[in-house]
């Protein structure tokens, strides 16, 4: 039966603009659902680390603070283009928070976009492609990465991961190099972002030999792994270089966990179970919490199963990677991409965290959504029960989210409601005592120090800090106390030997304070906080004797 070329021609322009139509839509129902974080604060829990307290971030963008950007390793991370990002916000709005919010909404709904238009390059299929990009639209998990400002990270990587895949798959279809280049500098600039983006060369690969449609794609059957690899080089050597120095940048931060705090077996532990939990809450997004604490031990019948299901799966997706690519594809992108953030190499207090699934989850979208077309095919009235479904699905999760997204919208309901939804949360309670504290709730700010001390009683941290709060209140004995039990449980923490010596300085003891001055200084002698209030209390010592010295010549 021979086509009509016309009708080719209308079934094309109709079919793209259902395509056009269907961004159009993703995108304003994604800025609608998320439009409530306009009204929201920022976050006291490393809003200040990126915006508000961030001197350089303050001054807006000048040469000054471009260079700055790109020699920083503040935060833990080398992320210049997340740094120059909060500068142009502030450089736009100041500090008003609701631009700072709509800002990560509009890159999100953005990076929804550009999903759509990569899996719609891949599969060939529209409604497949709309459907995997509004789940991760719209998914509840992705809430703390679009309404926490300091994860402007997350979103600004994502949307330059999604693009480099695009200009990538185009490279492939077209064998242009012009694809190819432009798919590196989009790389960088999302290495730039967030360095998790180090194993997307490892998903290009995935799109190489587990395509979700070949004749599409433009992969050739014959060509062989070492020439694919070969072929992304210049991605891998700046993966690498992204690697090396994020390392040194976390280490430098003291915000890598070493094996004598968390041993190897018990970092394996955690990274089986995370992977099934991400799974678990992918499926049924309960409980979200801002922070979800390390376990000191895992049962053995969780890591056991954990471990069978993770080996069972994966094998399953090798096994049927010819009749069903989309499993092996999507598997694998879930797998691979958690890999930075699964905790084999510990950095923080967190087992798992929210924002660490942003991108990883789409290859469970891609199974559930290609794995519910390809088991339905021969179903009667296919496409209205998969309409059907499809909707209850975004709905209920859009509920989700909306419910989700309020418990962001200040730092006291956000803490409130992690601490609900976790247990022995040492660090959350720490930092909602710094919350009272800064507000000057002393009282609540002293119960919340207490509570982390239950929880870990070691945590220097929280007894330097309850020594403050008890200063605050008047209550210098049991201040001085606290502080002296901070020491005790940290020689090296200046920080306790110099609130200590503020303390005794208003009880009138002198000459204990310059002692616990020059202890201090003894165990940091660059600090020149120390060195200051040390001098500080010589002089005041020195006034002293002269006053008594006059008050006998008289």
């Amino acid at each position: 039966m021979d086509v009509n070329p016309k009708q080719m021609f209308f079934c094309k322009i109709r079919s793209k603009l259902y395509f056009v139509l269907l961004c159009m839509v993703l995108f304003v129902v994604t800025l609608s659902v998320y439009l409530l974080v306009g009204s929201h604060q920022f976050i006291g829990f490393d809003d200040d680390v990126y915006v508000t307290k961030n001197p350089n971030v303050l001054r807006g963008i000048t040469g000054k603070n471009v260079i700055w950007a790109f020699r920083s390793i503040d935060a833990g991370n080398w992320h210049p283009v997340t740094w120059l990002s909060h500068m142009a916000d502030v450089q736009l709005y100041g500090l008003d928070p609701r631009w700072h919010h709509l800002t990560n909404v509009a890159v999100h709904a953005l990076s929804a976009t550009l999903l759509m238009l990569l899996l719609y390059r891949l599969t060939g299929s529209l409604w497949q492609g709309a459907f995997i990009a509004a789940l991760f639209a719209l998914h509840p998990l992705h809430v703390e990465s679009v309404a926490w400002v300091a994860e402007r990270k997350d979103v600004l990587s994502a949307f330059f991961g999604f693009l480099t895949l695009l200009l990538y798959s185009e490279y492939r279809v077209r064998q242009n190099p012009v694809f190819y280049e432009f798919a590196l500098y989009s790389f960088i600039l999302g290495l730039m972002s967030k360095p998790m983006l180090v194993t997307m060369p490892l998903v290009m690969l995935l799109m190489d030999l587990y395509p979700l449609d070949p004749s599409r794609h433009g992969v050739r059957e014959c060509t062989g792994l070492f020439a694919l690899v070969k072929e992304k080089i210049s991605f891998f050597a700046c993966a690498l270089l992204s690697c090396a120095i994020t390392v040194y940048a976390q280490y430098r931060g003291g915000a890598v966990v070493g094996l004598n705090v968390m041993p190897f077996q018990l970092r394996f532990e955690n990274a089986v179970v995370a992977y099934m939990r991400y799974i678990g809450k992918t499926l049924y997004p309960h409980d979200l919490a801002l922070l979800y604490p390390l376990q000191p031990s895992f049962p053995l019948w969780q890591v056991a199963g954990s471990s069978l299901a993770l080996i069972a799966i994966s094998l399953a997706a090798v096994g049927f990677r010819r009749r069903c690519p989309y499993l092996a594809f999507g598997w694998f992108w879930f797998l691979v991409t958690l890999v930075p953030v699964i905790g084999i190499v510990q950095v923080g207090s967190q087992s798992m965290a929210d924002r660490y699934s942003y991108i990883p989850i789409t290859g469970l979208f891609v199974i559930a959504a290609c794995g519910t077309a390809d088991l339905t095919k021969r179903m009667r009235h296919r496409e209205i029960a998969l309409a059907l479904v499809a909707g209850i699905i975004l709905i209920a999760f859009t509920m989700a989210t909306r419910r989700q997204i309020r418990y962001w919208r200040d730092s006291a309901t956000l803490y409130q409601h992690t601490l609900q939804v976790t247990s022995d949360n040492y660090m959350l309670h720490y930092n909602f005592g710094n919350f009272h504290s800064d507000n000057g709730d002393i009282n609540s700010a002293i119960f919340e120090y207490r509570e982390a001390l239950l929880i870990r009683p070691g945590f220097v941290n929280a007894r330097n800090n309850l020594g403050i709060a008890l200063g605050r209140q008047g209550d210098l004995d049991a201040a001085i106390i606290t502080f002296k039990e901070a020491i005790r449980d940290d020689p090296g923490f200046t920080d306790a030997y110099l609130n200590l010596g503020v303390a005794l300085g208003k009880k009138g003891d002198i000459d204990a304070a310059i002692q616990v001055y020059r202890e201090g200084i003894r165990t940091n002698p660059n600090n020149i906080t120390a060195q200051h209030m040390l001098d500080n209390a010589l002089a005041q010592k020195n006034d002293s004797e002269r006053s008594r010295d006059k008050l006998k010549n008289h």
